[in-house]
């Protein structure tokens, strides 16, 4: 599934195309696409068709376009989805192809954006937007500013920031992490307490500040917890300059090409491999319907000390 980083470089590559276009038309291929839209509040083709896009805006994995201030186009990529910028003479017999939004561009002229989804777990939909709970900037939209800067779509409202936003909390979640007994490795993958953060990067991250994944977010002391949120933030920070991570072709941006993360990853993935930091073979263990990898050597699970008996 696209992480924070794979989302980010989709949005960055909307982004230049799509603000202050206008959508000249819509083509809905299949009604699968549109899971996430409410039919309640019109229909998606009606709603979209002739509306001026403002911005390209993402919070954590979740990423969405401003029509005019109260609603927005929302896209969520799921296990598979693919936001492809293509010129109106681009082919149209990709199988996989959901939902075509066609552009006209002042400066760009005619553009085509095609949601192409293989397993069909991404959709796109219309939302209301409603006000940030902090007041703050909902989420990047690379300094762009305007009326909806404020506001984010209601179906996106209940994530958390990303370790990347400049409003991100530093201390709750230092403090989130003081209250939960949970595996720290879980505490990361709770998109309402910090988002973006998936399996892939979770692991990295636990693997540079050897923590293993069940260690007690609690047993945490501060200074670990600091240590945790920087190798965080370094890794999304990595990833993001590289592309992102792509090990098929279900992961690209906006123009087709894939991400070259994988080639830098020190844990996920490596089972059975040497740990780059101390040639331990590199476990996979089974977590959370998914995997974890760590290193058995660097990464081993302590346990808090009991206090003594009186």
């Amino acid at each position: 599934m696209p992480e924070l980083p794979e989302v980010e470089v989709v949005r960055a590559g909307l982004a230049p195309a799509v603000t202050g276009a206008r959508v000249a038309a819509v083509d809905v291929l299949d009604a699968r696409a549109l899971t996430r839209h409410d039919a309640a509040s019109g229909d998606f083709e009606s709603l979209v068709t002739g509306a001026r896009i403002e911005a390209a805006v993402r919070r954590g994995k979740f990423l969405w376009m401003p029509i005019g201030v109260d609603r927005a186009i929302v896209g969520h990529l799921g296990m598979s989805g693919q936001l492809l910028l293509r010129t109106p003479d681009h082919p149209g017999d990709d199988r996989h192809a959901r939902i075509r939004l066609h552009l006209d561009h002042p400066e760009h002229g005619e553009l085509r954006i095609d949601f192409v989804d293989q397993r069909t777990f991404g959709s796109l939909a219309v939302d209301r937007l409603v006000p940030t709970a902090d007041g703050e900037v909902a989420g990047f939209s690379a300094g762009v500013t305007g009326p909806w800067a404020g506001t984010i779509p209601a179906q996106v409202s209940h994530i958390a920031r990303d370790p990347l936003d400049p409003a991100f909390d530093d201390r709750a979640f230092l403090d989130a992490l003081a209250r939960r007994a949970s595996g720290v490795k879980r505490v990361l993958l709770d998109q309402g307490l910090v988002s973006g953060v998936g399996n892939i990067y979770a692991d990295e991250a636990l693997w540079a500040v050897r923590l293993h994944g069940e260690q007690p977010a609690s047993s945490l002391t501060r200074r670990r917890g600091r240590e945790l949120l920087a190798a965080v933030r370094d890794v999304l920070g990595k990833a993001l300059a590289e592309g992102g991570t792509s090990f098929d072709a279900q992961y690209v941006n906006v123009n087709g090409a894939s991400g070259y993360f994988a080639q830098s990853l020190n844990a996920y993935g490596r089972a059975g491999l040497p740990c780059p930091r101390c040639g331990t073979p590199m476990v996979r263990e089974s977590f959370m319907n998914r995997s974890s990898h760590r290193c058995p050597r660097c990464q081993r699970l302590r346990m808090p000390r009991q206090p003594a008996s009186a």
